[in-house]
């Protein structure tokens, strides 16, 4: 069983096959998906999922707080399985892809700014969005 349908059987939901086979697109995706995607990679495993399947299938794991939803820009909602650790991400406005990282100096520099204004952090999304340096040859 992978991790997302472990999540979502410790949760109580009713996994049917067609949500165990969008549960192991998710939980094997190495990007951040959107639902078109999604539907793209289930469909090719079941040809009866249908891309109202998704939509639904993916808001309900959102719901439950297994899905954790981005916004990258791009006009798509993406989506990843909610992190266990923190991590923030670089998207590349070229191609799309989305890199994720985590930079011990930044996350100081956050709570530190934080404590200044006033604030104890209790949490933070960082995107970051670039083009690629193209080094002039």
């Amino acid at each position: 069983m992978d991790r997302i349908e472990q999540l979502c059987v410790e949760k109580g939901m009713r996994m049917t096959d067609q949500r165990r086979v969008i549960a192991r697109v998710l939980s094997t995706a190495k990007d951040h998906p959107d639902v078109e995607e999604v539907y793209r990679r289930a469909s090719a495993q079941d040809a009866n999922i249908s891309i109202a399947t998704v939509y639904r299938t993916v808001r309900l794991f959102e719901e439950a707080g297994i899905l954790m939803r981005h916004d990258f820009l791009d006009g798509r909602s993406r989506y990843e399985e909610t992190p266990t650790d923190h991590h923030d991400h670089l998207i590349d406005m070229k191609s799309g892809q989305v890199v994720e990282f985590c930079d011990p100096e930044i996350e100081a520099l956050q709570i530190a700014i934080a404590r200044r204004l006033g604030y104890r952090l209790v949490g933070h999304r960082l995107e970051l969005y670039g083009l690629p340096i193209v080094e002039e040859e």
